[in-house]
């Protein structure tokens, strides 16, 4: 029969094993007060105590309430887009809706409308004058026939002033008076030969094959329409634009 009293003390080493209780420490359950991996690697050295964040510490970044913490970093937005008030390098600040701008960035504004129906009321003017003085001397303008003598004549100086105008530099003397020029829509420059020839050829050929006024209405309408470069037919067909010298 077994003598063991189960109230009596227990041998050194013997029956159920004895846990220590230990105080829990403050700081995270870590000695030194800093928080605890819960993998049983200590936080660096340098890492920063003071708001909390996985496993009960943080590494780098502003304490929590502090100006900046939670925002992305160098005042970018979360979104990818730019700061306010700022826009994408190369881009034009007004590509975002009609532009005021040129065409293509450090292009001049667009030409206003008023500025080039006066430099065409100057143009046609100047080669009509031309003309009359070339058939004076041939032809009775108060007839009929004077006047269509007329009208064809100035139709063909005009489509040759044009081209050779545009071609030097976009200017005819009407646009220099009125300080507008027209430009390549790709690059901002001059015209080219075959683009100064187009653009002349597409103005005045159907006004000479039909009806002159019709077509330079509706040439004209085209381009008041016409989002966001206000190119007229003609500018459709040449790839320019008009734009200011001012």
């Amino acid at each position: 029969m077994s003598t063991n009293d189960p109230s009596g003390p227990q041998p050194e080493g013997g029956g159920k094993p004895s846990f220590d209780k230990q105080s829990p420490q403050s700081g995270g359950g870590t000695p030194e007060g800093k928080p605890s991996d819960p993998y049983g690697n200590p936080p660096p050295a340098d890492a920063p105590q003071d708001r909390p964040g996985a496993y009960g510490g943080t590494y780098g970044g502003p304490p929590q309430g502090a100006p900046g913490y939670g925002q992305p970093p160098y005042g970018q937005d979360p979104y990818g887009q730019p700061p306010h008030g700022q826009h994408p390098p190369g881009r034009d600040p007004n590509a975002y809706g009609t532009p005021t701008g040129g065409p293509v960035p450090g292009m001049p504004p667009l030409g206003s409308w008023p500025n080039r129906i006066l430099a065409r009321i100057i143009d046609y003017l100047l080669v009509q004058v031309v003309a009359i003085l070339v058939l004076l001397p041939f032809a009775r303008l108060g007839d009929r026939s004077g006047e269509t003598g007329a009208f064809w004549l100035a139709c063909a100086l005009y489509f040759v002033y044009e081209g050779l105008m545009l071609s030097r530099d976009g200017q005819t003397l009407g646009k220099k008076a009125m300080k507008v020029r027209v430009a390549m829509l790709v690059d901002g420059n001059s015209p080219t030969q075959s683009a100064a020839w187009t653009r002349a050829a597409v103005f005045i050929l159907p006004a000479v094959l039909c009806c002159a006024i019709l077509w330079w209405i509706i040439d004209g309408l085209f381009g008041v329409f016409d989002k966001p470069y206000r190119q007229c037919i003609h500018d459709k067909a040449a790839k320019t634009v008009v734009v200011s010298t001012a």
